[in-house]
């Protein structure tokens, strides 16, 4: 897909909210507490990993195969069978745009034994589009059998779905996900919940959970401290220097590349707006390779307009010279 549609799709994702809304049908309390589980679970293949283009992908629960899989259960399309992670369909009006779409969600996996019967299995996201501004995120669940990949189940997780954490439980999947509240516009998600499901018998079952809804705002980026990763959803940013970010008594700051940085952090009238204050600093000077990184991201900081999480990562949503875009960060991992 080129660039400016993905662009778009994400952005319109993080400024008219993302993403799960919990299925009725109870079981069994989760018990496990949410903060136990953090991202480093999620496992992303580096995308110079995978195979070219032309090349035939081998079945396996990694990321090239698992983006050219059939999946069942997805509204817009039943059965879909991506290609590198897409799948679009005709458009509905001869000569439009609008058009169905699923795409597999920024590399998002979770790999183990997740139903606790001796075989591993992948958790993996898809996000469908059916032409309006919604966008319903799908968890499929799927096991290599015979040497095939095999979609046990796919269930809804709901519209506009932010993933903040998830990980695996006692024959269950979980995840901290930021929905719309009960007084939020699908626009602007600010409800922080854990959702589980339970996978027994090759069938993804939703469970209760027993814990106690959060609104979104800026401490929840204080829990950990991030590292810039993407300049925006098509452009990698270098591994060095490391752009760091974490928010802290009001204010965002880190490692900017160079020097050390800071901001006043405001937030909006919407769940998931903020605006940035003046960045102060410290004033050394670099390498002309270093002090370059550090001036964009300064100036992309500069501009960012919402804050949420996409895949279990944090996404800055920026306008810069009028040009929107989306920083992606990773937490950061332990020494």
């Amino acid at each position: 897909m080129k660039r400016p549609l993905v662009i778009i799709l994400v952005v319109l994702l993080l400024a008219l909210g993302i993403w799960v809304t919990k299925p009725g049908q109870k079981e069994p309390a989760v018990q496990e507490p949410v903060e136990q589980v953090e991202t480093e679970q999620v496992q992303a293949e580096p995308v110079k990993d995978q195979p070219a283009q032309a090349a035939p992908v081998k079945a396996g629960l990694n990321l090239a195969a698992l983006k050219n899989a059939t999946y069942f259960g997805i509204e817009v399309q039943d059965p879909v069978t991506l290609t590198d992670g897409v799948w679009e369909g005709e458009p509905y009006e001869e000569g439009g745009s609008s058009r169905p779409s699923v795409h597999f969600m920024r590399d998002f996996l979770l790999v183990g034994d997740i139903d606790g019967d001796g075989t591993t299995e992948a958790a993996v996201l898809l996000a469908a589009r059916g032409g309006g501004s919604g966008e319903n995120i799908y968890l499929a669940a799927v096991r290599l059998e015979d040497g095939e990949l095999k979609n046990l189940d796919t269930v809804l997780m709901g519209d506009r779905v932010q993933v903040r954490k998830a990980g695996f439980g006692k024959e269950h999947i979980f995840f901290e996900v930021v929905r719309a509240g009960p007084d939020d516009a699908m626009c602007c998600p600010g409800e922080l919940d854990m959702v589980a499901w339970l996978l027994k018998n090759d069938v993804l079952t939703p469970m209760e959970v027993t814990t106690v809804p959060r609104r979104l705002s800026l401490d929840i980026i204080a829990e950990t401290e991030w590292v810039l990763t993407w300049w925006d959803l098509e452009e990698a940013a270098p591994a060095e220097p490391e752009v760091t970010l974490s928010f802290l008594d009001g204010r965002l700051g880190g490692k900017s590349g160079c020097n050390t940085y800071f901001a006043a952090a405001n937030t909006g009238d919407q769940p998931g707006d903020v605006s940035m204050g003046p960045a102060g600093g410290t004033m050394m000077a670099c390498p002309e390779e270093i002090m370059a990184v550090e001036q964009r991201y300064l100036a992309q900081m500069g501009s960012v307009k919402r804050y949420g999480f996409l895949a279990g990562m944090l996404a800055l949503t920026y306008d810069f010279d009028g040009s929107l875009g989306v920083m992606l960060f990773e937490r950061k991992k332990s020494e």
